[in-house]
């Protein structure tokens, strides 16, 4: 009797986990729609800035705000890139060049064909948006993420997004003076000026003063993590608010941001076919044209949000919904695509039916090198 007793008292426990597959149906879940809770905090910082936007007094010192935390934010960059690292990555430069490559040159003459959208389909305004956002360095940090998801050459996206972002800081304001030019949304050549001050003598100054401070950097990792954020969404908070104050987003309806996102829907589908058979086409094998799709498909919000504040002044919330709309679809879309490259046959390759090469590098390796 107490045998049984014990039994049947025991017996609702391994029952549990068969029992209730509806929970892990739902645990599943989030790795289905994946939802970056940082896009949520920008949404949330549009909102507020749509309901309470700063102005007078205020907007002076929000912007005095922006502008030191954009400059933090460009010193941390130089500040924790591995000079070292970089070189090193140089061993793969036909990798990289196809990353320059696709980041700023085939991005950009698709901004350019999207000139005849205007303005049938986009507003100049939205237009010259969409082309700043195809002017923006790629990624660092969710290159390296999806690219180990998807078992590719995890130090190749590393440098890659590295090498982007340094080629950015330079060529992003050169092709906006050029592409963009002078009379569009407020910019001017002046904000090389601005680009210089603001990004690159901070970037250079971290990396003179990295041999100091790259040890408290890599230490206080997590907490350097949230500044990073918190600058950004501060200067969300200020571009979008100078917008209201404006009167910018009277331009903008519903169905203007129905066919932006459409056309972003229609870019990043090109680039992610362009990157994955042109590098196959260049005689890469799939670790590496895993990384190249990644790397080279993406734009990098945290670098594009910066530089517009500075080069687009009070028209900067116009030119950056364009680049915070790709931001949100590229994380979803590129997401879904590492989930089904993760699942290929390890040592074969689905695509073209050759076999992986031995310089297939496994997941994880080499995330604690850079950003």
């Amino acid at each position: 009797m107490n045998r049984r007793r014990r039994t049947s008292s025991r017996s609702p426990r391994p029952r549990r986990p068969g029992a209730s597959p509806r929970r892990r149906r739902f645990a599943r879940l989030p790795s289905r729609l994946p939802v970056d809770p940082y896009i949520l905090a920008l949404l949330g910082t549009v909102g507020l800035a749509a309901l309470l936007p700063a102005s007078g007094t205020t907007a002076d010192v929000a912007g005095g705000a922006t502008t030191g935390a954009v400059a933090l934010l460009f010193f941390l960059y130089g500040a924790r890139l591995s000079t070292r690292e970089a070189v090193d990555g140089l061993k793969s430069w036909r990798l990289h060049l196809t990353v320059l490559a696709c980041t700023f040159l085939i991005f950009p003459v698709l901004g350019l064909a999207a000139r005849g959208l205007v303005p049938f389909v986009l507003t100049p305004e939205l237009y010259s948006g969409l082309l700043f956002l195809c002017l923006v360095p790629s990624t660092i940090q969710s290159s390296i993420a999806f690219t180990s998801m998807a078992r590719g050459n995890v130090p190749a996206a590393i440098c890659a997004g590295s090498f982007s972002s340094i080629a950015g800081i330079v060529a992003t304001p050169l092709l906006a003076a050029l592409l963009i030019g002078g009379g569009a949304n407020g910019f001017s050549p002046d904000g090389l000026l601005r680009i210089v001050a603001q990004l690159l003598l901070p970037f250079v100054a971290g990396q003179l003063l990295r041999r100091w401070v790259g040890g408290f950097l890599t230490r206080h990792r997590t907490l350097l993590g949230r500044v990073d954020r918190g600058s950004i969404l501060l200067v969300v908070y200020t571009a979008f608010s100078q917008g209201m104050v404006a009167g910018v987003w009277n331009q903008v309806t519903p169905a203007r941001l129905g066919a932006l996102f459409a056309v972003e829907v229609v870019l990043l589908a090109l680039m992610l076919t362009v990157t994955w058979y042109g590098a196959r086409r260049l005689g890469f094998d799939r670790a590496d044209r895993v990384a190249i799709q990644f790397a080279g498909s993406k734009k990098s919000l945290a670098a594009g949000l910066p530089m517009a504040s500075v080069l687009f002044g009070a028209q900067a919330s116009l030119a950056v919904l364009p680049l915070m709309l790709f931001h949100m679809l590229q994380l979803v879309v590129c997401a879904t695509i590492a989930k089904r490259r993760s699942r290929d046959p390890l040592r074969e390759d689905t695509v073209s039916g050759d076999p992986l090469s031995d310089k297939a590098t496994p997941v994880g390796a080499g995330l604690g090198a850079g950003r």
